[in-house]
């Protein structure tokens, strides 16, 4: 880190840019989501293979979590941030103008892969902020990114009812370079102290999740609680479709609602930073359980505005439970926060994917009621797991005295 980061820290306008970057960034995920019909016949991909689309960007961003993301302790971080800008634009552009299936669904690969970038922000943000205010830094960092997400697929809906599905990643390409000549005017430099070789931090991270018990547990609640949201955002589409006659654009408009989630981000690293982490932990899970119940009712008795509250309740929750994680592992003993946060994510990616396999079983299965009660069913296993921090310290306290 140069003199200069290390006195002032982080700033308000470098926090900031940082948001903004990673809400960017993450949104280039989820593009490709609303848009398959639109893309699949006109590069005369099969309907059997369709799902590559979204399949192949995820791979690639699964693999950034786990390559590029641990760079982070080795490379100076504002190089690496606008190289993986600057190469997600040129892959965006690709996209654009692909006259191929072939060329398309590589360059989606290889644009998941740079877009991992967006998790190479959120500790270089952390590792500047001093420890008093590290939670509300990551929160509104967070709160950026959550944003993205959310506000992915709607954009993409509306920019390719109006332009043409090819519009929305080249207007994308454009805002990522744009972005890139942003941060190169604001972002400090922060400079690794790891003298570790690539190969050296890789195999390090099987070492730090088996060392950090504390990581494993964060990781653990939150792939879960990703599970829950993923349940609910992949089959929640289905059932505004089949139960209340939703257009694809009246679907985007209630995708939108839970882009509110995100003002819980702030909230949650305030509450971090004054030591509330099991109390905003015990809420966010208990929310998550009762969120999925309520919003399988609210489903049931066919109430929208009952949906959009507990689509709201549901999405602050994990915003709540994911700040409050990482501000946890960030402040774990080290420098390595690169390859913490990679090991973390990968983890809450693998567990979350699989909450996407859920709803379409479970949906297929049992309707609504069924993909809502299973995420009720994985936010219980959450709590049950948390439950043993408490077990784990009252046997200590009773060794202790023994």
């Amino acid at each position: 880190m140069t003199q200069a980061a290390t006195r002032t820290g982080i700033t308000p306008a470098v926090t900031f840019a940082c948001a903004v970057a990673c809400g960017v960034m993450v949104a280039n995920l989820y593009f490709a989501q609303p848009l398959i019909a639109l893309i699949a016949p006109d590069l005369h991909i099969g309907p059997g293979i369709a799902g590559a689309i979204v399949s192949l960007t995820m791979l690639g961003y699964a693999a950034g979590l786990l390559l590029v993301v641990p760079l982070a302790d080795r490379i100076e971080n504002r190089r690496l941030i606008l190289a993986t800008v600057g190469l997600t634009a040129l892959s965006l552009a690709v996209l654009a103008l692909a006259p191929s299936a072939a060329t398309f669904l590589i360059a989606a690969m290889v644009m998941g892969l740079c877009a991992s970038g967006c998790q190479v922000v959120v500790p270089f943000a952390a590792s500047l902020a001093p420890h008093e205010t590290r939670g509300a830094t990551i929160g509104n960092v967070m709160s950026g990114l959550l944003t993205g997400i959310m506000l992915a697929r709607p954009a993409a809906s509306m920019i390719a009812e109006i332009a043409g599905w090819r519009a929305v990643f080249g207007v994308s390409a454009g805002l990522m370079v744009v972005l890139g000549l942003w941060l190169a005017r604001v972002l400090p430099e922060r400079r690794p102290t790891s003298g570790h070789g690539y190969g050296e931090i890789l195999r390090s991270m099987g070492a730090i999740l088996l060392r950090e018990r504390r990581l494993q547990r964060r990781a653990v609640y939150q792939g879960l609680v990703f599970a829950i949201f993923n349940i609910f955002w992949t089959s929640v589409p289905l059932l505004l479709a089949n139960r209340f006659g939703f257009s694809q654009t009246g679907i985007a408009i209630f995708a939108l609602a839970g882009a509110a989630g995100a003002l819980t981000a702030p909230v949650a690293g305030r509450m971090g930073d004054k030591g509330l982490i099991r109390l905003g932990t015990a809420i966010a899970l208990s929310t998550m359980v009762a969120s999925s119940l309520f919003a399988g009712v609210a489903g049931a008795v066919h109430s929208l505005v009952l949906l959009v509250l507990f689509c709201l309740t549901l999405d602050g929750a994990t915003q709540l439970n994911q700040v409050l994680g990482q501000r946890v592992i960030f402040s774990l003993p080290g420098e390595d926060r690169g390859r913490v946060n990679a090991v973390y994510m990968t983890i809450l990616f693998l567990l979350g994917a699989g909450g996407s396999a859920i709803a379409t079983l479970t949906y297929d299965a049992w309707g609504w009621w069924g993909a809502m009660g299973a995420g009720a069913v994985l936010g219980s296993i959450a709590l049950l797991i948390f439950a043993t921090e408490f077990i784990g310290d009252f046997l200590g306290a009773r060794a202790s005295r023994a």
